[in-house]
């Protein structure tokens, strides 16, 4: 088979904070030997796109995470089995400060060959392009900081394990994972969102407006609770997973920075991940998201993803629900501003480019 490569593209450029435009002639990134070059054919944004280049964005980077597509060009030195034409999906280091031509919000994009999973004959591009950045970074946070058993042990732990903002994609990869994992998921989310936690396999539901919610939980789970996760990591947030954790302390982790003068149990062992870390590539964003380049996390993605796609393989992973978006690249904008002002809820607005 036979891929024809342009000699540019389109692509969405980050031109200021918050600020976007899609642009053409771009270069097509340079495939390290250890990559393929996947034409995109479905894009999904995620709060991290509209929120880095806010806080920290680089002029000239190309935006976006999420995306699936087609294989269109090997590495000399690829470790997992592909071949031209292969569908996959996975996530990328968007707004990149040192390598501005790569993005998942493009026409083509470049990323570690081993960091990708193949699409099931029975899965769209569109719902494909969910996966990527929940797959990465529920296995960071569950199977790497929090050292859970592995999703495919079949253990039962007979133990809670509560997410917070569990209706987000993040937050429902999370049930899925704890749950094979032998754990009893806890959620707190939107009664809206009820329903769909429940469905994928959460024994209880609290809502985050309640005053109590915290002491709720922690009178649920008889002072048992031990690890949470909290995928919105504010004040709010973080202080409900305090109260909820027992007495004997536990595990709070966050997908963002947490709030420091929230730690205010010193049973508690708070930590937060960045999923950029396994591209082993330093994240030279503004100080507070800033990490070093970190070879470990890099071999933990290595191993994660033969796990992941060993559980995509045989239908055990349900991807989030989502909303086909129009407008293709010109319309992304629109749905990173909706993100940002918080006006979509327990969905993910997918683009076809």
């Amino acid at each position: 088979m036979t891929v024809i490569i342009p000699g540019s593209q389109r692509a969405l450029k980050v031109t200021g904070p918050g600020q976007f435009q899609v642009s053409s002639a771009n270069a097509i990134p340079t495939v390290a030997d250890d990559e393929v070059l996947v034409k995109v054919v479905a894009v999904a944004i995620n709060p991290i796109d509209g929120k880095s280049a806010e806080l920290s964005p680089t002029t000239g980077a190309t935006s976006g995470c999420d995306f699936a597509g087609s294989v269109a060009q090997l590495g000399s030195n690829i470790t997992k089995s592909l071949k031209l034409g292969d569908r996959v999906c996975a996530c990328i280091f968007g707004n990149n400060p040192e390598r501005l031509d790569n993005g998942a919000f493009s026409e083509f994009v470049a990323v570690p060959a081993d960091l990708v999973l193949k699409i099931p004959d029975s899965m769209s591009y569109q719902t494909a392009a969910t996966l990527g950045v929940a797959v990465a970074t529920v296995g960071m946070a569950l199977y790497y900081s929090l050292k859970l058993p592995s999703p495919l042990s079949l253990k039962n732990e007979s133990r809670y394990f509560l997410v917070y903002g569990a209706s987000t994609a993040m937050g429902t990869m999370a049930i899925q994972m704890a749950v094979m994992s032998g754990f009893s998921p806890i959620a707190i989310c939107s009664p809206r969102n009820y329903d769909l936690v429940k469905s994928l396999g959460a024994v209880a539901t609290f809502d985050y407006h309640s005053p109590s919610c915290g002491s709720e939980i922690h009178d649920f789970t008889n002072d048992t609770l031990v690890y949470a996760l909290d995928c919105i990591a504010d004040t709010s947030s973080m202080t409900i997973c305090y109260k909820a954790i027992g007495s004997a302390g536990g595990h709070y982790l966050s997908l963002d920075p947490f709030p420091i003068r929230c730690h205010t149990r010193r049973s508690i062992k708070p930590n937060w991940i960045s999923t950029l870390t396994m591209f082993n590539q330093a994240v030279n964003w503004q100080i507070g998201y800033r990490k070093e380049a970190k070879p470990k996390d890099r071999a933990f993605g290595h191993e994660w993803f033969k796990t992941a796609q060993e559980l995509l393989d045989n239908g055990h992973v349900k991807p989030h629900p989502f909303k086909e978006m129009i407008g293709g690249l010109d319309g992304i904008v629109d749905g990173i501003t909706q993100v940002r002002k918080s006006e979509v809820s327990a969905t993910k607005l997918v683009y076809t480019i």
